[in-house]
C-alpha cells in the first residue's frame, strides 16, 4: 500500500515540476524526439509604429550626385525586420519625457526629509517590510493642495527670470539617469570570465593570469551639480563591467533657432516652438544624439513597466542604424526618394516633402520652417516625412567608408564616444535632409553627419525596435495599438 502511495506522489511531483517550467509537457512518444516548446508569445504592434519587413537593399547612390559630385559607397546588404515610428518624434511626445523627469525630481524631493519627508512617494520596502531597491511611487499623485513644505518641493524645479519675472522650468535640473547592459560586449569570447573559454584552439594553453581589459561608461553628479561622465578602462572583474551608466540633461536647446541662423529674427521659434501647443505635432528639434538615446532608454523603461512577464522578450527602443533608415525610407520598391518617381512635386505643382525648393524659396512647398508631421503622404512602408521636414539621427558613426566598412547583414558601426575622445570621433550619421536642405539632400541614400553633442534646429529623430522574433513580420495592429490619429 505504501509503495502505491509513493508511486502516486512521485507522479504528482513530476507533473508539478513540469508545470513550473510553463512549457509543453515533455511526453514520451515511443522514444521519439518531440522537442520542448515554450509558451507562445505574440508581439503586439507598438502604438504609433509600423512594421518594416526584412529584405535586401542596394545601399548608397549608384551615380555621383549631380550638384556636389559626391560619390557614396554602394553595397548589397540585408536587414532583419523592425518596428519604426511612423513619424518623427513630436514636441508633445518629447515633452512627455521632460514632464516625467520633472515629476521624478518632485517626487524625490517630496520624499526627502528636507522637504517634509513623505515616505509614501518612494518605496524602499516590500509588503513584508523587507528592504528592496528604492523606486518612486507613481501610483501616488502629486498633491493638489500642497502644504508649505510640499509647495517648496514642487516649486524647486522652476526658476524666475530676474529681469522679466517670467516663471519657467529650470532646464539645468532636467537630468535623466539610465543604465544599458551591453549584451554584445558581454557575449564576446575574449570577455569570458573563465580564461579556458576565451580561445577554442586546443593547441593553446589558457593562461589563468591573463588580464582582460574592458571599457565601461559611467556618470555621476558632482558637488557643484555638474554631470561628470567618464569612460573607465579596467581589468575584467565580472558581469557588472558591461552595465553602462549615463546621466543626460534632456531639455531641448531652444536657442538653436538663433544660434543656427545668425543675423536672422528667429526669436519667436526660440520662445514658442517647443512649449506652445500650436507646435504639439511638429517634430522636436534642438535634441542631440545623446538626448535622443536617453529618450529611447526612457521609452523602453516606460514600456516594460506595463508588460509584465512578456517584457523579457520585447526589445528595447533605439535609434535606427544607417542601413535600417535607408532601407525603410526607400520603400518596398527601393526608390531614390520615398515616393514612386524621381520628381519632387506632382504635375499639379504639389510637393511631396518639406524642403528648400529650387533657389531657396522656402515657402514654395507651403512651409517656412518645419511642418506638422504626417501632412505629406506616407511611403509604401507607411512612414511619413522620411524626406525633408527634419533630418534624423541614426545610431551609426559617420565614416567616409560608410557601408564599405560594415557587414552585409544587419550592418552597423557603433561607437559611443567619451568626453575625452577626439572630437572627430563624435560624428554620427544623419539621414533624410530637412526643411532647409535642397533636393539633393533629401534623397534616401544621401549621407550627412553631425557631432553627437550638437543640437540643431533641423535635426530630429524617430525610434525603432527590433522584432521579438522573426515570425513577428506577420503581426498586425490590434485595437489596443491603433495608429496615431491624424488631423
Amino acid at each position: 500500500m505504501k509503495k502505491n502511495v509513493m508511486i502516486v506522489l512521485s507522479a504528482m511531483m513530476v507533473l508539478l515540476l513540469a508545470s513550473c517550467f510553463g512549457g509543453k509537457e515533455a511526453t514520451s512518444t515511443g522514444g521519439e524526439l518531440t522537442g520542448a516548446s515554450g509558451r507562445a508569445f505574440s508581439e503586439p504592434a507598438p502604438y504609433g509604429m509600423v512594421l518594416v519587413k526584412r529584405g535586401h537593399l542596394r545601399m548608397g547612390m549608384e551615380t555621383a550626385d549631380t550638384l556636389w559630385g559626391k560619390q557614396t559607397p554602394v553595397r548589397d546588404i540585408s536587414v532583419e525586420g523592425f518596428w519604426m515610428d511612423d513619424t518623427e518624434i513630436t514636441n508633445s511626445e518629447y515633452r512627455q519625457f521632460v514632464n516625467y523627469v520633472r515629476d521624478s525630481i518632485i517626487r524625490e524631493r517630496l520624499a526627502d526629509p528636507n522637504y517634509g519627508g513623505d515616505e509614501s512617494y518612494k518605496i524602499e520596502e516590500d509588503k513584508n517590510g523587507d528592504p528592496i531597491k528604492p523606486h518612486l511611487n507613481w501610483k501616488k499623485n502629486l498633491p493638489r493642495k500642497p502644504n508649505e513644505e510640499e509647495l517648496r518641493a514642487m516649486e524647486s524645479v522652476y526658476v524666475i527670470n530676474p529681469v522679466t519675472g517670467e516663471k519657467m522650468l529650470d532646464a539645468s535640473q532636467m537630468n535623466y539617469r539610465y543604465e544599458v547592459y551591453d549584451y554584445t560586449e558581454a557575449a564576446l569570447r575574449r570577455n569570458r570570465l573563465n580564461p579556458e573559454e576565451r580561445n577554442l584552439n586546443t593547441d593553446v594553453q589558457a593562461n589563468p593570469n591573463e588580464q582582460v581589459w574592458i571599457s565601461k561608461d559611467t556618470a555621476y553628479i558632482n558637488d557643484e551639480g555638474r554631470i561628470i561622465r567618464e569612460t573607465i578602462n579596467r581589468p575584467l572583474s565580472g558581469p557588472w563591467d558591461f552595465l553602462n551608466t549615463y546621466i543626460v540633461n534632456i531639455y531641448p536647446d531652444t536657442t538653436c533657432w538663433v544660434n543656427d541662423f545668425p543675423n536672422a529674427d528667429n526669436e519667436v521659434y526660440m520662445r514658442n516652438y517647443f512649449s506652445a501647443p500650436a507646435y504639439n505635432d511638429y517634430p522636436v528639434v534642438g535634441v542631440t544624439w545623446e538626448q535622443a538615446n536617453a529618450f529611447c532608454a526612457w521609452r523602453t523603461d516606460y514600456l516594460l513597466k506595463g508588460l509584465g512577464g512578456a517584457a523579457r522578450y520585447v526589445q528595447r527602443y533605439r535609434l535606427p542604424t544607417e542601413a535600417e533608415w535607408e532601407f525603410a525610407a526607400r520603400g518596398k520598391d527601393q526608390n531614390e526618394f520615398p515616393w514612386q518617381n524621381e520628381d519632387v512635386a506632382s504635375g499639379k505643382g504639389c510637393f511631396f516633402a518639406n524642403f528648400k525648393p529650387e533657389g531657396g524659396n522656402y515657402t514654395k512647398d507651403g512651409n517656412l520652417i518645419t511642418s506638422r508631421t504626417g501632412i505629406y503622404s506616407a511611403n509604401s512602408n507607411g512612414l511619413f516625412d522620411m524626406a525633408g521636414n527634419v533630418a534624423e539621427w541614426t545610431s551609426t558613426i559617420y565614416t567616409e567608408a560608410g557601408v564599405d566598412a560594415m557587414n552585409d547583414i544587419n550592418p552597423q558601426l557603433k561607437y559611443n564616444a567619451a568626453k575625452e575622445d577626439p572630437y572627430r570621433l563624435k560624428k554620427k550619421s544623419v539621414r533624410g535632409g530637412s526643411w532647409k536642405d535642397p533636393e539633393s539632400y533629401i534623397r534616401s541614400a544621401w549621407r550627412s553627419s553631425e557631432y553627437q553633442n550638437q543640437p540643431r534646429s533641423y535635426i530630429g529623430f524617430r525610434c525603432v525596435r527590433s522584432l521579438a522574433n522573426t515570425t513577428s513580420d506577420k503581426a498586425r495592429p490590434t485595437k489596443a495599438t491603433t495608429k496615431k490619429t491624424r488631423k
